[in-house]
């Protein structure tokens, strides 16, 4: 159906070579990122090779081909193996089977969704946080509604920064090479056998892009690759790093994404029906569409835009400034200067993307060109639209903030990759066959409310345990590994416990989300840890390499360290990523988010901890603004203050006023049998408000029903 399949088979018949014949199924399935969110997929390739599987960073092509074949013949020689293997790789074709979503798109004319980060999986490392999540999710969930999509990115080779802290708390990073041959992706090729590769004009060099494909479900995710040798080592540098620091660099990537993406996709037969562009960093892409547009016989250059503004919509993800860059003149025009001659107007080209097209001092920024370039465009919840239209409303003179052409929708996240362990077991059980497609409705979800309190409870705990069993061990391995005294490394193996409260704060460490709350008032925070009733903290997160900000926040979390108990109850966890994530959010009883009102665009974490019986305590800022209703979590208040650090210091006290008085005392609260009802009863009613509304599937549905339908 999509460019690339030939590709594919021959790979998949190629990586059957290293199988004995009764696991040569895993060959195919191993192409396909679909098993990733089969119920047991992963366990199928764990059971294989446990220690292989987890030193492959879980990636089945390598495992398949590293595994010992003595380990592979015995599970050749294992009926039940064997069995799972078969009905794992016919799940997998019954799926491909289905037939297309019909509607505004079709296979022939199917969403093009650009964005410059994908996280799918972790053994694919081509994202650093929410935005390459969220793309991932959206991907999983077409794939799931077989709702035609094809994905346009770039292929990081070294991907985004892994992290390691030291005994200060100071963040240092290093890359590592992903080395594509080696993941569960193919070149695409031509008619001639030879790879597909398209030409991007950057400054005065025509740097080649050649096309990998990546299969996430039924949805192929194309990704442009410069390191090619015909390249200069600029040109090849390209494609290296995700949010490369050189801001010419970032420049370049927007062009291999944007221009690239488009001349890719028509150089593969794939003619789209409508460009999703997910924030602003593909934009460069609308100036292909129009120089395609201007060439067509009696296609004058307003006919030619209104064409192309028809093709596009445009998602924005972030209020605060380091998410909405701006580049000036001379950056631009050294840069791209030869992509604005595609419409035969540099100037024109300049003030697509200023707030004020007449001012010439103005800078230019990719998400006015993408307002701009777009016949609707979104924000990711409710209140982030409204400060989006605020924001935004200088390109709109004379327009009131209402009236700012900028909806929402809110996102949501892939049920089936981020709910399993005990809660998944649990809801398999009781929500009936098939839930999982009817997730996003809310009568799918009814059942748990006659769900015995004592089993909830039981698969909560028994998520905890397996959280606390993980941070144990990885705790221990960190602090050995950055050179702590023995007594403090080894302080979480008899300091977390299985039956203790656990709090998670792990995102990315931008400053606005606040982590330093918790080191705010250190006195409760030991308190907290130390009390008579103690509670344990896991942190995790990554600050972009030039945040300085970002990272004296990790050092003033760790100034706490020494403070007695804090090293067996408290935790920050290193290079935090997927995997990860997985186990927090499922393992994680309150999920704290704190962010500075309003810069909180929606936030998906939250929505994931809802998934495995995880209240929330946060700030009324995104997607929380929406979902909270008094009775399934817990809130801050989310008024905004431009005094920070009075707000600061209110929201700290604020976060420990409900911990205290609220979030610990219930937990303890415990009838005859030893169950928390009033907690049980939160974590129902968090499931059946939050579990429907904050879906992929309703997410993407409302894109297919609102966004990428016309009229």
């Amino acid at each position: 159906m999509f460019a690339g399949d030939h590709d594919i088979e021959r790979a998949v018949v190629e990586l059957e070579v290293f199988l004995p014949g009764p696991l040569r199924p895993l060959a195919r399935i191993a192409y396909d990122y679909r098993w990733s969110w089969s119920a047991d997929g992963a366990a199928m390739f764990e059971a294989i090779d446990p220690e292989r599987w987890a030193r492959t960073g879980h990636n089945p092509r390598r495992l398949l081909t590293e595994t010992h074949p003595s380990m592979l013949q015995r599970a050749a020689q294992d009926a039940g193996f064997v069995g799972w293997v078969n009905r794992v790789g016919i799940e997998l074709e019954t799926d491909r089977a289905r037939p297309w979503q019909g509607g505004a798109v079709s296979p022939e004319r199917p969403v093009a969704f650009c964005c410059s980060e994908f996280g799918v999986h972790g053994s694919l490392p081509i994202y650093s946080g929410g935005l390459g999540v969220l793309a991932g999710d959206i991907l999983k969930e077409a794939s799931d509604l077989a709702l035609p999509m094809v994905g346009v990115g770039l292929m990081y080779r070294t991907g985004y920064f892994h992290q390691r802290i030291d005994v200060t708390g100071f963040q240092y990073e290093y890359w590592l090479d992903a080395d594509p041959e080696r993941l569960p992706c193919v070149k695409v090729t031509g008619a001639d056998g030879r790879p597909v590769t398209v030409m991007v004009p950057i400054n005065d060099e025509n740097v080649a892009a050649q096309v990998w494909r990546v299969d996430v479900g039924r949805v192929p995710l194309y990704l442009l690759d410069t390191d090619l040798p015909q390249n200069s080592q600029v040109g090849r540098w390209v494609t290296s790093r995700l949010y490369e620091s050189n801001r010419a660099i970032r420049l370049a990537q927007y062009a291999v994404l944007g221009v690239g993406g488009v001349r890719a996709l028509r150089a593969l037969g794939i003619e789209p029906a409508v460009y999703h562009l997910n924030e602003g960093h593909p934009v460069l892409g609308v100036f292909e569409l129009l120089a395609q547009a201007q060439a067509q016989a009696g296609s004058g250059a307003d006919d030619a835009w209104r064409r192309v503004r028809e093709q596009v919509v445009f998602t924005t993800h972030t209020p605060v400034p380091a998410g909405n860059e701006t580049y000036q003149r001379p950056e631009v025009l050294t840069m791209l200067g030869r992509i604005a001659d595609l419409v035969g107007d540099r100037e024109r080209f300049l003030a697509m993307g200023r707030v004020d097209p007449t001012n010439p001092d103005q800078p230019m920024s990719m998400n006015v060109l993408a307002l701009r370039a777009s016949r609707h465009a979104n924000a990711v919840s409710r209140r982030h639209g409204q400060v989006a239209r605020a924001m935004w409303q200088p390109l709109f003179p004379g327009r009131a903030v209402a009236d700012v052409p900028i909806t929402h929708v809110t996102n949501g996240v892939h049920v089936p990759t981020w709910l399993h362990g005990p809660m998944r077991d649990l809801l398999d059980r009781h929500l009936g066959n098939g839930w999982l497609s009817r997730a996003d409705e809310p009568a799918t979800w009814a059942p748990v409310r006659d769900i015995p309190a004592a089993e909830l409870w039981a698969a909560r705990c028994a998520a905890r345990a397996q959280l606390v069993d993980m941070v144990t061990r990885r705790a221990t391995s960190d602090r050995l590994r950055r050179g702590d005294p023995l007594d403090y490394a080894e302080a979480p193996s008899s300091g977390f416990d299985p039956d203790r409260l656990t709090i998670g704060f792990a995102r990315r460490l931008a400053t606005y989300k606040r982590l330093h709350l918790v080191a705010l008032l250190p006195e409760r925070a030991l308190a907290l840890i130390g009390g008579v009733r103690p509670v344990q903290f896991v942190f995790a997160g990554k600050a972009h390499p030039d945040d300085t900000g970002a990272k004296e926040v990790v050092r003033q979390v760790f100034s706490l360290k020494r403070a007695p108990s804090v090293a067996g109850r408290a935790a920050f966890l290193e290079d935090y990523d997927i995997p990860l994530a997985g186990h927090l959010v499922a393992g994680c009883d309150v999920w704290i988010n704190v962010p500075r009102p309003p810069n909180e665009a929606s936030g998906t974490s939250g929505m994931k901890s809802c998934l495995g019986g995880g209240l929330q305590l946060s700030v009324l800022d995104g997607w929380w603004a929406e979902a909270w209703d008094g009775s399934n979590g817990w809130a801050i208040n989310g008024d905004v203050d431009d005094n920070a650090q009075a707000q600061d210091q209110r929201d700290a006290r604020a976060m420990f006023d409900l911990l205290e008085q609220e979030v610990v005392p219930m937990f303890h609260e415990r009838d005859a049998d030893g169950v928390p009802q009033r907690w049980v009863a939160m974590m129902r009613r968090s499931l059946l408000t939050n579990g429907p509304r904050f879906s992929a599937t309703r997410m993407v549905r409302e894109y297919a029903d609102r966004v990428y339908r016309r009229g």
